[in-house]
């Protein structure tokens, strides 16, 4: 694992992470989630790099490499952080301009990823979605009013307390003593906790942002730019509630699969899992699956590409 940085569009300095095999086949871009870094995915990475896959990602605004602990920055963090992923897809793109690449975002991660492979459709031969769910309704509305309402009071800098408390609150309530909806192992949760960037509350502004662009991945203007070609795979836990304990995880894949078109969208539910399901019992089977997944992405745009020369 190598820490670096780059300048983005409007001259912000985003720190990344790398993990460059030797010979690499194809380039891998991790979208990490909320209140953590890509420094948590160092396991992961190293097996995706172990397969051949040169890894990158960056750490998102507010957060680890980029801005620290502060869970702020400001202007649109959601959209902003998306210029920032194209940028850094542009760096790797230029210097293995024949190599396929695919993304995967975890959590906040994925949602930033559903949006990704909308605005950069041309960008990736494939993504996953970790963690993820399809996030259309009240309660991101009130979501987006709270956090609206306390940035224009000017607090958009302040810890947003008051929507974490609501939703990790709610969250972590069907939990046994112990461990948290992050995993049903409680030297995960304590991992998690003890880890030096994350378990931290983000601002106002994060908040605002995040609600605010969130919506528009579910809008025609936008979807319907997304390549349907392009393998889709939904990975979550069957006990996450961000997923809605499978509920909104079915309501992602009839979305892609019947609302898009997307021609091959994957789902699986790891029973017993919760939210970190690269964290939990499904760790095993869970880094096969997506390794698997992103070389048979690889070897279909590889024929593609053959087909046309």
């Amino acid at each position: 694992m190598t820490e670096k940085s780059f300048i983005s569009y409007d001259g912000k300095k985003v720190g990344y992470r790398e993990w460059r095999p030797e010979n690499p086949t194809g380039l891998v871009q991790i979208a990490h989630g909320m209140a953590e870094s890509t420094a948590r995915y160092d396991d992961f990475a190293s097996y995706l790099a172990k397969r051949g896959f040169l890894v990158f990602g960056d750490d998102h605004r507010g957060h680890g490499l980029t801005d620290g602990r502060t869970g702020y920055a400001d202007g649109e963090m959601f959209e902003d952080t998306l210029k920032d992923m194209a940028t850094l897809t542009k760096m790797y793109k230029e210097e293995f301009p024949s190599l396929p690449f695919f993304i995967f975002g975890h959590s906040y991660g994925s949602f930033l990823t559903q949006a990704y492979i909308e605005r950069y459709p041309d960008n990736p031969c494939g993504a996953v979605l970790c963690g993820s769910a399809y996030l259309h309704d009240i309660s991101s509305f009130a979501g987006k009013v709270v956090a609206g309402f306390n940035c224009l009071i000017g607090r958009k800098n302040k810890k947003a307390e008051f929507i974490a408390k609501l939703s990790f609150g709610a969250y972590n309530k069907k939990c046994p003593e112990g461990t948290t909806f992050i995993s049903s192992i409680k030297e995960e949760c304590d991992k998690y906790d003890s880890f030096p960037d994350c378990n931290y509350t983000l601002s106002y502004n994060f908040y605002r942002s995040f609600f605010k662009n969130l919506a528009k991945n579910y809008k025609k203007k936008y979807y319907k730019n997304i390549n349907a070609d392009n393998p889709i795979l939904i990975v979550s836990g069957q006990d996450d509630p961000v997923g809605g304990y499978g509920k909104l995880v079915d309501k992602l894949y009839d979305f892609y699969k019947h609302k898009v078109g997307v021609e091959r969208v994957e789902k699986v539910l790891y029973p017993g899992v919760r939210h970190e399901l690269l964290n939990d019992t499904s760790r095993e089977d869970a880094y096969k699956k997506i390794g698997d997944f992103i070389s048979a992405a690889f070897d279909a745009e590889k024929r593609k590409s053959d087909e046309l020369r």
